[in-house]
């Protein structure tokens, strides 16, 4: 017993000594812990979704002649897209109605007998329907887009014959207002209620985004879409959002992180999440003081929130943290601390 007792003391002790004969002084990473403003957010996945997105296809077949815009640009409603060879349209409609005005002599003897007066008619009829069809035809020789958006790329290149059979000549997708949807428990729905029921939450400002690189996204999002029935399997309810997108920076099926607050930001100590430690007694963080001394600190870690951890008993603002290279110190061992992201 009294060896491993001794063995023990030599452990510890052995870091300061190695300090009195020289050696270099361990680096680490340290973080001032931060007073500031944080709401009760909680974390999902999300996928944004646009309002509308269309297959553009040809309503009629022709060679394409012309492609009025470049893949990726933004339209507006009504504009021109794709241009069909509409001459064969246009000699067809031309040649109907030449048909139509030669009919009229056979109905100046209608009066001749009421087979020929039905005949006729019939007739008038069907040669006028053919007109509307080659007039619409020929109006089909234009593909236009139905609502603004951006365009994708063309499926087809100018001088492809195409048509009904021909498929989807590119797509169109309208990015502003933008969708997220995204399912949350039905605890943290009724506490969301809650904190609306009492003015600390509300349908606009209550959700944000966090994309791929890490960033948050700027604009604030409103929910409009609550489902009205739980998922049983999952005991989740589908939530959506919309976000104003003018620019469009956010995408039509992109992965997002949706957070949805449920209290008004407060002010909190916080610091690094990767900064608590935790050892059967609880949580703890390494302090380093101004002579670059580190001793422990127990700490109580109210919640995480965006990767902090708030502290509310155990730190004051302005204590230094290592938040990398803690597995290199120890209490009572002077280390060469850098401060995180500074100077």
């Amino acid at each position: 017993m009294r060896k491993l007792v001794f063995l023990a003391i030599l452990a510890l002790s052995a870091p300061a000594a190695a300090q009195q004969m020289g050696a270099p002084m361990p680096a680490v990473v340290v973080a001032a812990v931060e007073s500031g403003d944080l709401a009760n957010t909680v974390s999902f996945n999300g996928r944004l979704k646009a309002d509308q997105a269309v297959d553009l296809r040809a309503r009629v077949s022709g060679t394409l002649r012309e492609m009025r815009f470049a893949p990726g640009d933004t339209v507006a409603a009504g504009d021109v897209l794709f241009v069909l060879d509409s001459d064969l349209a246009r000699l067809e409609r031309d040649r109907i109605a030449q048909l139509v005005a030669r009919e009229t002599a056979a109905q100046a003897q209608l009066d001749q007998a009421q087979a020929s007066l039905r005949r006729s008619e019939g007739e008038v009829l069907r040669l006028q329907a053919g007109v509307d069809r080659a007039t619409l035809n020929l109006a089909y020789a234009e593909v236009v887009a139905p609502f603004a958006g951006r365009v994708g790329a063309p499926s087809v290149d100018v001088g492809a014959f195409v048509g009904p059979e021909t498929g989807a000549l590119a797509r169109l997708i309208k990015l502003d207002p933008i969708h997220v949807e995204f399912s949350v428990s039905t605890a943290v729905l009724r506490s969301y209620w809650a904190a609306r029921a009492v003015g600390t939450a509300g349908a606009v400002g209550s959700v944000t985004l966090g994309l791929a690189d890490g960033r948050t996204h700027t604009g604030v999002g409103m929910i409009d879409f609550v489902d009205a029935a739980v998922n049983a399997n999952t005991d989740s309810v589908a939530l959506r959002a919309r976000f104003d997108n003018p620019n469009g920076t956010l995408l039509d099926g992109e992965l997002v992180r949706v957070g949805l607050r449920t209290t008004p930001p407060q002010p909190v100590l916080h610091i690094p999440q990767r900064a608590v430690l935790r050892d059967i007694q609880g949580a703890f963080v390494l302090v380093v003081d101004a002579q670059g001394r580190v001793a422990q600190q127990r700490v109580d870690v109210a919640r995480i929130q965006d990767g902090r951890a708030v502290i509310s008993e155990g730190l004051t603002e302005g204590m230094r943290v290592i938040t990398e290279g803690a597995n290199k110190a120890r209490p009572g061992m002077q280390v060469d601390a850098a401060l995180e992201g500074g100077l």
